[in-house]
């Protein structure tokens, strides 16, 4: 158990931000009296650790700039709380992927100088349960990269939880990149690929793993940069989904939170954005190459975790499934009794799935 629990953070993420990204994220923006003084402690630690933040740029530019990658991404997606981290986490097992840590969450400039100090520091301090599902929190275990670039450019969809009444702003621009300008959109590409290739150095991998549900609305952007990736979509039984995220977001933006958001606008946002992403990837999946693309039902997967993970293995070509059998077996097999969240739907949250993503429910055959 850390010292500090996530509920009652002193500070939030953006501590670990560049300077320049943490002013344009919150130059013109609100903050509420109520975090103020949180945001000011926040810019205070931002301003400076992003001193240091100079010796990584010149050791990236000097050892990893001009590497190119060896092979493009596989990408795990899907909306929030639709066991992308399971699978994530299952697949990572194989020391052949590379992929974002929890510490480069936070400390994406910390990570080719100082690393060992502030990594057993952030362990000191942090819990080590997520709030919201019991799961294992350390800062090496894998993790999603969106609070990663947040705090390495102003352009991503995590803004909202800093500054969650611009969310659906940050939806559509930095999501779905609906409405995103040619140079954000250059610098967006550039900072992501960058992260992929420290991610690599870092843990040693030859291909990275994302776990990012953001990217769920970006597939024609992933598939022009990285033409031959592959794509895993987890499909989750929508009443699930509603209730699971509701209790994630909830949980989760109370300590990163500068403005006041309410339950209400909490829920309606999942409601729009879910079908949002949802309409997006539909639209936009046609793209990914034949072969390159399998979608999944959580249900199934949880199922037969091993079994599904050989079949993902064998429908999108990936190598070395037998080398990675005995680590995800074992890491399947100490997961068996795992205990989690279980859900009895509220009449208003069947009413509320029903009326909003109805769509979901028809075409991916789920039911009460």
């Amino acid at each position: 158990m850390g010292l500090l629990e996530f509920s009652k953070l002193p500070i939030n993420t953006m501590v670990g931000a560049d300077w320049k990204t943490f002013k344009a994220i919150t130059n013109g923006r609100t903050i509420d009296p109520a975090w103020r003084n949180k945001y000011l402690l926040t810019k205070g630690v931002c301003r400076l650790l992003s001193t240091l933040a100079p010796i990584q740029e010149n050791r990236y530019q000097k050892l990893l700039a001009d590497k190119p990658l060896e092979h493009a991404p596989v990408f795990v997606l899907g909306h929030w709380r639709s066991g992308t981290t399971f699978v994530h986490n299952v697949l990572s097992c194989d020391k052949h992927f590379g992929y974002n840590t929890t510490y480069q969450t936070v400390f994406p400039h910390l990570m080719m100088f100082g690393q060992p100090f502030f990594k057993k520091t952030m362990g000191w301090l942090m819990p080590d349960k997520r709030p919201t599902d019991n799961m294992d929190l350390a800062p090496d275990l894998p993790q999603e990269e969106e609070f990663a670039l947040s705090n390495m450019m102003p352009y991503t969809y995590y803004n909202f939880w800093f500054l969650p009444r611009h969310q659906h702003e940050y939806c559509d621009k930095y999501m779905l990149f609906d409405d995103i300008t040619p140079e954000e959109l250059r610098v967006w590409e550039e900072t992501f690929t960058k992260l992929i290739k420290i991610s690599l150095w870092n843990t040693g991998g030859t291909q990275f793993l994302s776990k990012n549900p953001p990217h769920t609305g970006r597939v024609a952007e992933l598939v022009k940069m990285f033409p031959d990736a592959k794509f895993i979509y987890l499909m989750r039984n929508p009443y699930t989904v509603f209730e699971s995220t509701r209790s994630f977001f909830t949980n989760t933006i109370q300590p990163l939170k500068l403005q006041e958001f309410t339950p209400e606008q909490i829920e309606e946002n999942i409601l729009s954005v879910y079908t949002k992403l949802y309409k997006k990837y539909e639209a936009t999946k046609h793209l990914i190459p034949e072969g390159n693309l399998i979608e999944v039902k959580f249900e199934d997967y949880e199922a037969d975790a091993l079994g599904m993970t050989q079949r993902i293995y064998s429908e999108l070509n990936l190598p070395g499934w037998e080398a990675a059998r005995p680590a995800i077996e074992q890491y399947v097999g100490s997961k068996k009794g795992y205990k989690k969240n279980k859900y009895k739907y509220s009449d208003r949250t069947v009413s509320l799935v029903e009326e909003h993503w109805n769509y979901a429910l028809k075409d991916w055959n789920y039911q009460l």
